[in-house]
């Protein structure tokens, strides 16, 4: 839960407020963040992450224990370590948390299989399409098991066809309940794909960003594009953007 969270950046006495005021509780759901670009999308999602830290506010995390909850993250780009292959970098960050080198890879195995790369985990990135690596940035960010899947404009640099097919895939994954992951939050400046893949998609406004709807979508899945109940939530998610 996000209680009344603010952020600003300053220096030398001058402050920039990004963040204004945002009360937002996610719960078990597929959420969109959608805004203008520069609004503070990706610095709201960072704090949900934990990276950074609200200048005011709290987040609150409600889980069956004391701690937090694990957060997988999803860039815009896969940055994946050269060196490496695909399985290696899946496997890195369990290795960076103890696990068993063994074990980790059958971990990261698992997944590579789980996003369709199984014959390509001795595949080193430059030997991999633009595809193949967000493949293997999603595959990494499901190894840790999160219960939040946090994803930063994942889809923004592929080709249309190939974004078309990751989102299917993804939705499949979170549908089908293979993973552990609870509530995925999706930052995205395309309101076809919000209202595609999201069951609630929040509306920011330009910088200050503060909540400016909230759209519910009850539309079944799996979502037909072409149906007139799609086009004109899409039409009513655009007039709130605009």
């Amino acid at each position: 839960m996000l209680d009344n969270i603010s952020k600003e950046y300053g220096s030398r006495g001058k402050s920039v407020r990004v963040i204004d005021n945002i009360s937002l509780e996610i719960g078990s759901e597929f959420l969109a963040i959608l805004g203008p670009s520069g609004c503070g999308k990706s610095t709201l999602l960072r704090m949900i992450a934990g990276v950074e830290k609200p200048s005011s506010g709290r987040i609150v995390y409600k889980t069956h224990d004391k701690g937090s909850p694990s957060v997988g993250f999803v860039f815009q780009s896969p940055n994946l370590i050269p060196w490496l292959t695909a399985l290696e970098n899946v496997a890195l960050p369990l290795k960076a948390r103890g696990i068993p080198a063994k074990e980790a890879e059958e971990i990261a195995r698992r997944y590579l299989s789980l996003v369709g790369l199984q014959e390509f985990e001795n595949f080193y990135p430059d030997e991999l399409s633009g595809g193949m690596k967000q493949r293997v940035n999603i595959a990494r960010a499901l190894s840790v098991e999160p219960e939040i899947l946090l994803m930063d404009e994942p889809f923004s640099h592929l080709d249309p066809l190939t974004a078309e097919s990751l989102r299917a895939e993804l939705l499949d994954i979170w549908l089908s309940g293979v993973s552990p992951v609870k509530a995925v939050v999706l930052v995205t400046h395309d309101v076809i794909e919000a209202v595609y893949m999201a069951d609630r998609i929040v509306i920011l406004t330009p910088r200050p960003a503060r909540i400016s709807k909230i759209v519910s979508v009850n539309l079944p899945r799996p979502r037909n594009r072409l149906s007139p109940e799609f086009g004109k939530l899409v039409d009513l998610v655009y007039e709130y953007v605009s």
